[in-house]
């Protein structure tokens, strides 16, 4: 079967390289430090650190600042407006767009062909070769797989050149993809890039609705909305009935946690797996290469080079990230890479935490600038995403979306503590019948999970019991609409300091209602 003799070719390529990287890390981050300085030492950035002289790993931290995308920006810039060999050599045509940043302005991330090529193909055929070999009897390939992403336009930077494109990293994979990959994906690019999302969910669940899908790819937010219009079409009762071989999702850019009641109450099938990817407008970082852990593999050997910040620099002037060898085992870490996509130290934003040092495994716990921290609880997205999957599997309930921010103090009050307030937007099959028994495991979760929270909620003396809003179907779907990031990649913010994203999504909302 031409299947098989796939799934047998791409886990020749795959498997030895993921066995390297889970027993030479440190020599494979070496090397490819080394072969980065190498290719990038003519380019503007090479010669102004002096790339040429082949620095060391110490001597290039030293010599090299870290910088956050608006610090870099600047470069970046020059490489948006076509300016060749300024990060990286050459002149990029690709860009992946996201709106991964706290700022009003997108982020424009160039995807050299290198970055294409060694990291996110790499490790997409890396993930196809892990799907094959954990589960050879479903024969994954032999049917379709069903991806789901954004859509590319001009490059804004070029308005002169029409082969300078933008878009959600989604689209940016999907536009180059091989003949070969091309041929096992659906729907077609005409569908699977249209920029306009209502009408993108409409026409693929007609497209789809009679083909033999087999795995699912992309983010749950986005594929929960899709499954419900081709059960709706198909006039089915979930989705089993429509695609009897369906087997696999392959997840990622949300923490599927939450969403899990939700998949399962769509896709009643025990043979139902479930595996996740962690990749990002700047790359490919790592899977799920155990069927049976959760945890990610870290992919050494794919472009990037990493440097983990502890929780203590997230703040500091000069900070100074740790190389691979010397992480530690649960602590918290910003990501700081370097890439063949001409990143250098640059900060992401997302935090993990590292549940193997042999081989690397992490968890992704959230982004240094989501988190609620108001009151000195400390609560991360890790931790609020835990608690909602605890709470909705408590209580039957499956979570749609949410988002949460603090209470704050009242000066009109001596009495007046402050809290958190949730938003959440249940699916309408499965809200709780008692949001106030929600609210309370939800609490209680956190108050497992993490010691500061608990210490602040201790007798109610610092923090109120959290207060919850279920919001209509739709309204977070409604928020995002209104901020022009329907669709693709974009993901509602889960944790805030402040109340502006949660305010305009009860705005957004109608007659939303309070907890009972």
């Amino acid at each position: 079967m031409l299947d098989q003799l796939l799934a047998r070719a791409v886990q020749l390529g795959s498997l030895p390289r993921l066995a390297r990287i889970r027993e030479q890390p440190e020599a494979l981050q070496a090397r490819l430090l080394a072969q980065l300085l190498h290719r990038a030492q003519s380019t503007e950035w090479g010669r102004r650190y002096g790339f040429g002289e082949a620095p060391t790993a110490a001597e290039f931290g030293r010599r090299v600042p870290v910088s956050t995308y608006e610090q870099l920006y600047p470069e970046l810039e020059k490489v948006l407006r076509g300016r060749p060999d300024v990060l990286w050599p050459g002149r990029p045509r690709w860009f992946a767009k996201s709106s991964g940043t706290t700022n009003a302005r997108s982020k424009f991330i160039p995807v050299t062909t290198e970055a294409l090529h060694e990291c996110h193909y790499r490790a997409g055929r890396d993930m196809l070769a892990l799907s094959t070999h954990f589960y050879p009897q479903e024969r994954l390939l032999a049917g379709k797989t069903l991806s789901l992403g954004g859509a590319h336009a001009h490059n804004p930077f070029r308005p002169a050149e029409p082969a300078s494109r933008a878009g959600d990293v989604s689209a940016v994979i999907m536009q180059q993809l091989p003949w070969w990959a091309e041929q096992l994906r659906t729907p077609p690019l005409r569908l699977a890039l249209l920029d306009e999302w209502e009408e993108k969910i409409e026409r693929i669940a007609r497209h789809v609705l009679r083909q033999d899908v087999r795995t699912l790819a992309g983010v749950p937010t986005w594929m929960v909305v899709l499954l419900r219009r081709v059960v709706v079409l198909a006039g089915a009762d979930d989705i089993t009935q429509v695609w009897p071989r369906l087997r696999l999702f392959l997840h990622g850019a949300v923490a599927f946690g939450p969403y899990r009641e939700l998949f399962r109450q769509l896709i009643p099938d025990a043979r139902m797996r479930y595996l996740e990817i962690y990749n990002a407008s700047e790359g490919y970082f790592a899977l799920q290469d155990q069927p049976d852990s959760e945890d990610l593999l870290l992919l050494l050997d794919h472009g990037i080079y990493y440097e983990f910040l502890p929780a203590d620099q997230w703040d500091a002037p000069e900070p100074r990230p740790v190389p691979l060898a010397e992480v530690e085992l649960h602590r918290p870490y910003a990501l700081v890479i370097s890439t063949n996509a001409g990143l250098w130290r640059y900060l992401v934003g997302d935090t993990v935490r590292f549940t193997s040092l042999r081989p690397y495994r992490v968890r992704i716990t959230g982004r240094t600038k989501h988190f609620l921290n108001a009151f000195g609880e400390e609560v991360v997205i890790e931790n609020a995403e835990a608690a909602v999957a605890a709470a909705s599997q408590a209580t039957g309930a499956a979570v749609r979306d949410f988002t949460a921010a603090p209470v704050w103090f009242s000066a009109d009050s001596a009495t007046s503590r402050g809290g958190h307030e949730w938003a959440v937007e249940f699916a309408p099959a499965a809200i709780p019948p008692d949001l106030a028994h929600f609210s309370a495991v939800l609490d209680a979760t956190l108050c497992e999970l993490n010691s500061d929270y608990a210490a602040k909620r201790h007798r109610s003396l610092a923090l109120a019991p959290p207060r919850l809003r279920a919001v209509p179907a739709g309204t977070f779907e409604a928020w995002l609409a209104s901020q022009g990031k329907l669709g693709g990649q974009h993901k509602v913010p889960r944790l805030l300091n402040t109340r502006e994203v949660l305010e305009a999504v009860l705005r957004t909302a109608v007659a939303p209602e309070p907890s009972r």
